[in-house]
C-alpha cells in the first residue's frame, strides 16, 4: 500500500530541480570566482613590481632623487618613509579579502551539504547500496535495479551505504560524491539539468575489481521518467532474472555459471 502512495506522490508533485541551483552549477561558481579573483591579484602584483622595478632602476646615471630622499649606508636600517602605512593597508586589504573569501566558500559548500531547504520532503529518495564490485539502486517502491534513473530538473537525495568494505560512490557529471560505509548511510542530493547518459563510479579503493565498479546513469525527462517508474513492480532486475534463469532449469535448458551481482564468478 505504502509503494502506490509514494508513487503517486512523486508524479503528482514533483519538485523542479531546474528552481534550486544545482551542486555542478556551485562548483562551477566556485572554481570561476577563484579563477578570476587569483588571476586579478596576480595581474595587480605583477605590474606594480615592474613599475618599480623599472622606476628605481639603477641605469648608471645620476641619482633623480638623491636630493629628495635619505638613502641607508650599509648595515644601517632605514629611518622616515611612510610609517608603515603601506604595508599595514595592504595587509589589511589582503586580510579582508581573505576572510571574506573564506566566508563565502564557506557558505556555498554549507549549501551543498544541507541541500536546499524545499527539497527536503519532496525530493526524490534512493537508496544506494554498494558491494564489490557494483552498485544496487532501491527506488521507494521497492524497485531494485543496476542502473540509476533519474528525471530531468528534479532534486534527487541519495542515501549510500555498503554491504560490505568501504566504498566512495560519485558521479563526476553532477558533482555529487559520499562515501559508501559498511552498516551506516551517509547522503547526498543532486540535480541534472540536462538528459543523458552518464557514469557513477567508486573512489575508494576496494578490491580487484575496483576499477570495473561503475554504474550506469540515465537521466531522463519527466515524463519519460514517469513512465519508465510507473511500469516498475518493486522486483528487482536481479530477482527477475533468477526466476527466468530457474525456470529455464526446470524445463531441463543449461543454465550459465552462477555469478555475483558483480559480475565476479562466484
Amino acid at each position: 500500500m505504502a509503494g502506490p502512495m509514494i508513487t503517486h506522490t512523486a508524479v503528482v508533485f514533483p519538485l523542479h530541480g531546474g528552481d534550486v541551483r544545482a551542486p555542478s552549477a556551485v562548483f562551477d561558481q566556485i572554481f570561476e570566482v577563484f579563477l578570476l579573483l587569483g588571476t586579478a591579484v596576480g595581474v595587480v602584483v605583477v605590474a606594480y613590481t615592474m613599475y618599480h622595478a623599472l622606476k628605481y632602476r639603477d641605469d648608471g646615471e645620476t641619482d633623480p632623487y638623491a636630493d629628495k630622499v635619505e638613502r641607508p649606508e650599509m648595515g644601517e636600517l632605514p629611518t622616515g618613509g611612510s610609517g608603515g602605512r603601506k604595508v599595514f593597508y595592504s595587509f589589511s586589504i589582503s586580510a579582508i579579502i581573505v576572510v571574506s573569501l573564506i566566508a563565502w566558500t564557506y557558505s556555498q559548500l554549507l549549501y551543498i551539504e544541507q541541500g536546499p531547504d524545499p527539497a527536503q520532503e519532496e525530493a526524490l529518495e534512493i537508496d544506494v547500496e554498494g558491494y564489490r564490485f557494483g552498485w544496487d539502486f532501491i527506488y521507494p517502491n521497492g524497485h531494485t535495479t543496476n542502473t540509476l534513473y533519474v528525471p530531468q530538473d528534479r532534486v534527487v537525495r541519495l542515501r549510500v551505504t555498503s554491504t560490505d568494505v568501504f566504498h566512495n560512490f560519485g558521479i563526476p557529471a553532477v558533482r555529487v560524491k559520499t562515501d559508501a560505509v559498511p552498516g551506516q548511510y551517509t547522503s547526498a542530493w543532486f540535480t541534472a539539468n540536462e538528459t543523458g547518459n552518464y557514469t557513477a563510479k567508486c573512489y575508494e579503493l576496494c578490491g580487484s575489481g575496483h576499477s570495473l565498479m561503475t554504474a550506469e546513469v540515465v537521466v531522463l525527462p519527466q515524463e519519460e521518467y514517469e513512465d519508465w517508474y510507473n511500469g516498475t513492480a518493486g522486483q528487482s532486475e536481479d530477482q527477475t532474472a533468477n526466476g527466468t534463469a530457474s525456470e529455464s532449469a526446470s524445463l531441463g535448458a543449461p543454465t550459465a555459471p552462477a555469478a555475483t551481482a558483480g559480475g565476479v564468478l562466484a
